[in-house]
């Protein structure tokens, strides 16, 4: 007996036959990185009409000190997410109603506040669903529908990240703030670890998702008889060498079982002296078996890197047509303002990517500079690459311009200039070009949409001060350890550098117990200095807290444990932005850009600022903003995406760049939206954390849908 649906039916069958999954279950969409949402609901017709569809507050946010960078998940009307203080928390995804939160913190213990990015969903069947993210250099496991840790993994539900990595590490700094990938039975994680000396290696591991047993390791600082041990000159460096590191996270090439790494510079950023050679796998597009950790092909983006160019974001996985062949691609973003795009099958670039001739001179002593660097041919870089008079800032009085004039002419300058004594302009910036969002790809029309910081920053360098020693006081002592631990980020004069906040009245919020806390746990960007000794953290407690009395004990000069190797000549003096009088950008703007970049013509098809100085904005000068988290592109025609200083959260037309909608966020986007269906409703979430640029902090997770 044949059944034949009655006619008014059969549209409404075959729309839900065809309807494209609606979860965001994967950090950054989808496995691929592509930031993609297939779900057209909301289009480019009627996205003015997006309200606010739920708020939820976490309630543990410290103004200007907290942020959130999480890009939520979701998964069978379930949202998951992080708060301000590590939080894990599951609502439901219509309303925003609390299910559950799972609180990391020990009761009354020192707790590292490392920023998290995301999360990672195993999805085993039936009720086993896992929750995979780190927290005080820890990776949990928590059952997704209880919020409870999973006791069968690690030590009670949690790994300590400091072990596997076949070195001893304990007291060094390691923690992890994307997050890893799932390949299989397998979670696929990269770590961060500290930027100066000493650091852990950055190796990438893998570990059963069920018992948390390390099933595979891969030496990103390779190991005598491994491929790349002989580009580090120094034949110790497998021994004592840090860095090298897949902070940002990973794509996976599932059909084909390859996960691909983006690696970071080695440590110490901004000097090699003891590290000479191209030092792979730093600042490597890494391809690896996801099965084994065996190295299948690696592609290296900068030689010798002195200039903090770690690779910002994973790659992208796409399909690109050529010579009337298809080719299965990756396309990597980075902080120079490039895009890598390489076969994800060999590594090989898909056009011509050559070794430039740059120079050797100025490196600073005992260092040395590679001769060339590689330069993609195509696509066209989509942020400038060089300062000079005719580009510095002139919205600002003429006296204010010529003293930027004066004060370029006294730094080095060029892409690949030396850091220096002087000082050295390095543009784009240490946040880029492109940051840790990562940018979205429509496959529909070939279009990668990239924001950018355009942001001149200024790299000094300064020789580092005789060790501290027996026989001198604590306040002798602490200025001399905060030169080697502390000034590359908070500056010379305790003035802070960056993000980096000023220490000037940190005596008001810590007393000599707690600093010593800090110091042995971090917080934030700061990374843990368990290595100190008590004596150390004493003597910089005197001299950061500006305690006078203690300032006056003598230092008790602790055994020297460091390696040749981690026995620095020099630092940086903070991470200063080159600022006019006025503290606005040096360089003209664009400060913060949009692309849309075709990959199959590399072209730059439409590029807007982003973000708004309400100052100029008012006088009609649209400057743009220093801008971190990424976009997502949809199905609908739309580029959602927050990330600016001013705290807004935009839309725009995929095809043509225009600005179609934009709202007032509770506190800035610093996140990668994530984007939904449940129950026949398209949502568009954002983490409103703030906290950097000097923004308020804020603590809630917004939904947008149509009414």
């Amino acid at each position: 007996m044949k059944f034949i649906l009655p006619a008014l039916l059969l549209p409404l069958v075959l729309s839900c036959k065809h309807e494209p999954p609606g979860d965001w279950s994967v950090y950054g969409g989808t496995k691929d990185s592509r930031h993609y949402s297939p779900l057209t609901q909301i289009d480019t017709a009627n996205v003015t009409q997006l309200k606010v569809a739920w708020v939820y507050h976490t309630h543990d946010a410290d103004q200007k000190s907290t942020q959130i960078q999480a890009n939520g998940l979701e998964y069978e009307g379930i949202f998951y997410g992080v708060s301000p203080k590590l939080k894990l928390f599951a609502l439901n995804a219509a309303t925003g109603e609390p299910l559950w939160v799972f609180d990391p913190a020990p009761k009354g213990t020192n707790f590292d506040l490392s920023v998290c990015r995301g999360l990672t969903l195993y999805n085993g069947g039936g009720e086993d669903q896992r929750l995979f993210f780190a927290a005080a250099g820890r990776l949990f496991c928590i059952d997704a529908n209880t919020g409870k840790p999973k006791a069968g993994f690690g030590d009670q539900g949690s790994i300590d990240l400091h072990q596997g990595l076949d070195r001893e590490v304990q007291n060094l700094y390691v923690a992890c703030t994307s997050p890893g990938i799932i390949y299989k039975d397998l979670i696929i994680i990269g770590t961060r670890v500290n930027e100066a000396t000493p650091a852990a290696p950055g190796y990438i591991r893998a570990y059963d998702v069920h018992t948390g047993k390390r099933r595979w390791i891969f030496h990103t600082i390779p190991w005598p008889d491994e491929p790349g041990y002989e580009t580090w000159d120094d034949t110790t460096a497998w021994r004592y060498a840090g860095g090298v590191n897949a902070w940002s996270g990973f794509s996976l090439d599932e059909q084909r079982g390859i996960v691909f790494a983006p690696l970071g510079s080695a440590s110490y950023d901004f000097y090699g002296g003891n590290r000479k050679g191209a030092d792979l796998y730093a600042d490597c597009v890494l391809a690896l078996d996801a099965s084994t950790g065996k190295r299948i092909w690696h592609f290296q983006t900068v030689h010798h890197d002195l200039w903090d160019k770690d690779l910002p974001a994973a790659p992208v996985l796409v399909t690109l047509q050529k010579d009337g062949k298809q080719i299965d691609a990756l396309a990597q973003v980075s902080k120079s303002g490039y895009v890598f795009l390489l076969d994800r099958t060999t590594g090989d670039p898909i056009y011509p990517i050559p070794e430039i001739a740059v120079s050797t001179q100025g490196a600073l002593p005992g260092d040395s500079l590679s001769p060339t660097q590689p330069e993609p041919s195509f696509p066209e870089p989509y942020v400038r690459q060089h300062l000079n008079e005719a580009t510095l800032n002139r919205l600002v009085p003429d006296s204010s311009y010529q003293d930027l004039v004066k004060r370029l002419k006294t730094y080095r300058n060029g892409l690949f200039s030396p850091p220096s004594f002087q000082g050295t302009v390095v543009l784009p910036g240490f946040d880029g070009g492109s940051e840790w969002g990562g940018p979205a790809y429509d496959s529909a029309s070939g279009l990668l949409f990239v924001n950018a910081n355009e942001m001149a920053w200024i790299l000094t360098m300064v020789p580092l001060s005789e060790k501290p020693h027996a026989h001198q006081t604590n306040l002798e002592a602490g200025k001399a350890l905060y030169q080697t631990h502390c000034m590359a980020c908070h500056g010379p004069e305790r003035q802070g550098s960056g993000n980096y906040p000023s220490l000037m009245d940190v005596s008001k919020r810590y007393t000599v117990s707690t600093f010593k806390s800090l110091l042995e746990g971090g917080r934030r960007m700061m990374p843990a200095f368990p290595q100190l000794g008590s004596s150390s953290e004493e003597a910089l407690a005197s001299y950061i807290l500006n305690d006078k009395i203690l300032q006056l004990k003598a230092y008790i000069s602790p055994e020297d444990n460091l390696s040749p190797f981690d026995q620095m000549k020099y630092t940086n003096t903070g991470y200063n932005k080159f600022l006019t009088k006025e503290g606005y950008p040096a360089i003209m703007p664009p400060w913060g850009s949009l692309s849309a970049i075709n990959l199959q013509t590399g072209k730059v098809v439409w590029k807007d600022t982003l973000g708004d100085y309400p100052e100029f904005k008012a006088k009609g000068i649209h400057t743009g903003t220093e801008n971190y988290g990424g976009p997502v592109v949809t199905a609908g025609g739309l580029v959602f995406i927050a990330a600016t200083r001013d705290a807004k959260f935009r839309a725009f037309n995929k095809r043509t760049g225009q600005l179609l909608w934009e709202t007032d966020l509770p506190a800035c986007g610093f996140a990668t939206p994530s984007v939904y269906r449940y129950k026949g409703k398209e949502y568009v979430v954002i983490a409103c954390g703030g906290g950097k640029l000097n923004t308020y902090s804020g603590d809630s997770y917004m939904a947008f849908a149509l009414p």
